[in-house]
């Protein structure tokens, strides 16, 4: 139910009554003052929208809905709105109001009062559009004359439009993508249908690409736009209509993610099928420099959390950056650096039209490598300046990041004396050391040798020590992503030293579950939920866990049952996180996490 209340004489021939009946606010009550308000807010249902509304507001229709209608924060307000729907945010609202004469007054309060319980009050940014509170006639002709000066359909299309794009996005998709988002809102289409919808031809596209001809292949590389097309649709439309959601959140963290390595599997079977070239490895090589350099970007952020830390940046890289900034053409270019995933999608979409997956994979592996080279030490020089203590918050993260299992977490306990002593860039250069061995002793001793088992029980011990101690150091926050190289590069070099038909696809298929459910951290923490809970972290086995049982995997087996070990692990993975992550994502309690800075890299 949703009820808005008016406060003060109704002023004639305001549209300010159907403008909220239009907003699905078909409880308009009246009320004589700020005073009057508290008595009818007390008499309605506790459940359900309630807004203040002062009866002199003139502004456009959209930023009333901005305040009105979005569904990510407890509350929202604007100059003569104060709009709640949680509880919390309720009884908020009734004290200051009890406590405030005028409407300005009830924000502030209600403000601060959130701030200590259930999440801030939203000040929705308007740019052109207008919301004012006239005190007499002349101000009202003028705020009346400023509404119809702009062209509110064309500000509320660009808002629909991240402020922060890459530059093949800005240019090359939204300028007409945001129509798109238009016709679907008219249409009654939600933000989720386009998402699958994106997801489906992003399939269609990977199974194109997977026939092995030059048709396919471009096919392969028009779908694969097309998706990336509906891919800044469902976010535009989103925002357009404010339909955001807690499904519309898991889909959009995740399906990004399956798209692509999706069309990577329909690469390598295309490569197979089309003159038996074996590309598995590099594919696989390619989600795995993916998700590391995305998690990179994760720890990094994580590690600056907390309003101190991340606005203590200091650094001379960090005053160079700003210098770049404001000018224009070498903000594009740094956006274009990194490779998003705009620019991605766009290179992976030509190169696969008029070139072979061998091709596509060399050119991709070597552009990635290129920025993440690039956004790695940027960020590295950027934490050796910084000399502000990680909060608790990003302490946490990082922790949670780290997806250690019951086995480092168990030795870690008898190694926090010594680890106290250890100076402060121990913990990311124990993990690399024993990553790299790790890897090292799979990719260069015979495949069925114990030395990589024995090679994994020296994992343990060092993922145990890393993160013996808080992750409070310059560079801890490179643990995480270490661990992960780790693990996907030992799943890669032992499919590829195997030789065995089908172990490097059950490969891909392994690292694909287990990215899943290290994405699915990432967007948790994000949302302010924290990680999966312990529970699913030991029953998957962490990530020197399960490099302990592919190592003693490949140890015992031979043949396609290694092939078949793999599989039935990424099955397994793939069942549990999967099940967790569905009952999580669908839950009532869980957040709306919508990306409004920019694309991923």
């Amino acid at each position: 139910m949703r009820t808005a209340i008016l406060i003060g004489p109704p002023v004639p021939g305001s549209p300010l009554e159907s403008d909220l009946e239009s907003l699905g606010y078909d409880d308009v009550r009246t009320a004589a003052d700020v005073a009057d308000a508290a008595t009818v807010l007390a008499l309605l249902p506790e459940d359900g929208r309630v807004a203040l509304v002062d009866s002199r507001f003139v502004g456009h229709r959209h930023s009333l809905r901005l305040t009105l209608a979005d569904p990510r924060f407890p509350g929202a307000a604007v100059p003569g709105v104060v709009a709640v729907r949680t509880p919390a945010a309720r009884t908020a609202l009734s004290r200051a109001v009890m406590r405030s004469r005028t409407l300005d007054g009830v924000a502030e309060q209600t403000a601060a009062q959130l701030a200590d319980s259930d999440g801030p009050l939203a000040r929705p940014e308007l740019g052109v559009l207008v919301a004012s509170v006239p005190e007499d006639a002349l101000a009202r002709a003028k705020a009346t004359d400023a509404v119809a000066a702009v062209d509110e359909e064309k500000a509320r299309l660009r808002a629909a439009v991240k402020s922060r794009d890459g530059f093949f996005t800005t240019f090359f998709i939204s300028p007409y993508s945001r129509y798109l988002a238009r016709w679907c809102a008219n249409r009654g289409l939600t933000p989720n249908q386009v998402t699958t919808a994106s997801l489906a031809t992003a399939v269609l596209a990977a199974g194109c690409a997977a026939t092995g001809t030059r048709a396919g292949f471009v096919a392969a590389g028009v779908l694969l736009l097309l998706s990336f097309v509906l891919d800044c649709t469902d976010g535009q439309l989103a925002r357009y209509s404010l339909q955001y959601s807690t499904m519309g959140a898991w889909l959009d963290a995740t399906f990004d993610r399956a798209k692509e390595y999706a069309y990577f599997a329909g690469l390598a079977l295309g490569a197979a099928n089309a003159d038996g070239d074996d590309v598995w490895a590099l594919a696989l090589g390619a989600m795995v420099l993916q998700i590391c350099r995305h998690v990179v970007d994760f720890a990094f952020n994580e590690s600056i959390a907390g309003t101190a830390a991340a606005a203590a940046n200091t650094s001379p890289t960090a005053a160079l950056s700003e210098r770049l900034d404001r000018l224009g053409w070498t903000v594009w270019l740094r956006r274009m650096v990194v490779l998003p995933i705009g620019e991605r999608w766009a290179l992976i979409a030509v190169l696969t039209a008029v070139t072979t997956p061998r091709v596509v994979f060399v050119v991709l592996l070597v552009g990635m490598g290129l920025a993440a080279s690039y956004t790695t030490a940027g960020r590295v020089l950027r934490s050796l300046k910084r000399r502000v203590p990680r909060s608790e918050q990003a302490l946490r993260a990082l922790d949670e990041l780290t997806d250690t299992g019951p086995l480092a977490e168990a030795a870690a306990r008898s190694l926090r004396a010594p680890a106290r002593s250890l100076p402060p860039y121990a913990a990311p250069a124990l993990a690399a050391a024993g990553g790299a061995l790790l890897v090292a002793l799979a990719l260069f001793t015979p495949y069925g040798s114990w030395w990589p088992l024995i090679g994994a029980v020296g994992y343990v011990l060092t993922s145990a020590l890393a993160v013996a101690r808080p992750l409070a150091g310059p560079l801890d926050w490179l643990v995480p992503p270490v661990f992960r190289a780790a693990e996907y590069g030992l799943v890669l070099a032992l499919a590829a030293r195997s030789e065995v038909n089908g172990a490097l696809p059950a490969a891909f298929g392994l690292v694909a579950a287990v990215a899943y459910h290290h994405y699915d951290t990432v967007y948790r923490i994000r949302g302010g939920t924290g990680a999966p809970p312990r529970r699913l972290v030991r029953a998957i086995g962490g990530h020197e866990g399960r490099a302990l049982a592919v190592t003693l995997a490949a140890a015992l087996l031979t043949g396609t049952r290694f092939t078949l070990a793999l599989a039935a692990i990424a099955v397994a993975v793939a069942l549990v996180v999967l099940t967790e992550s569905i009952r999580f994502w669908v839950s009532s309690g869980a957040p709306a996490v919508h990306d409004e800075t920019g694309e991923p890299a």
